[in-house]
């Protein structure tokens, strides 16, 4: 799983890695550390990364790589 970083949407609010440490990072103004860039995300870090994600009031996170749709 891949997650961006948008460099102009993140503002520091630190909530991503407040609620999953493990995934995101701050650097020492408390923006993430990956701010305009992209995070390969830990195998087993999958749901916390996505909690981490949803925490962003910016919208600063996305989710590069989306699972396959299961079909019916």
């Amino acid at each position: 799983m891949k997650v961006s970083v948008d460099a102009d949407l993140c503002t520091g609010h630190g909530r991503c890695y407040a609620v999953a440490a493990q995934v995101y990072t701050p650097d020492g103004e408390g923006y993430n550390v990956a701010r305009g860039g992209v995070i390969d995300v830990p195998a087993g870090h999958e749901e916390e990364a996505l909690r981490g994600l949803r925490s962003c009031p910016e919208g600063a996170l996305a989710r590069l790589d989306q699972p396959a749709a299961t079909s019916r």
